[in-house]
């Protein structure tokens, strides 16, 4: 515990640090609301794209389920004649 993947805590408090020293203290929090922007919209971009993967596989199941009842239908009647 205490670690971010294999950064560490002191890893990112030097980040952290580097990264006032370049911006400064202004442009930091603007930065980091648009990183929290972006990433917040990639997520929602994810889960659009895999509930459509999801909706495509009912349809596809759907339709396999409509064309055995067909197929069945067609043998009924085949057998009964």
């Amino acid at each position: 515990m205490g670690s971010i993947g294999s950064i560490g805590i002191p890893g990112l408090i030097l980040i952290l640090i580097i990264a006032l020293i370049v911006f400064g203290p202004k442009k930091l929090p603007e930065i980091g609301s648009a990183f929290g922007k972006t990433l917040t919209e990639f997520k929602k971009s994810t889960r659009d794209i895999m509930s459509d993967d999801e909706d495509d596989k009912q349809e596809e199941k759907k339709e396999d389920k409509k064309a055995e009842n067909k197929d069945e239908e067609s043998r009924d009647k085949n057998a009964g004649a």
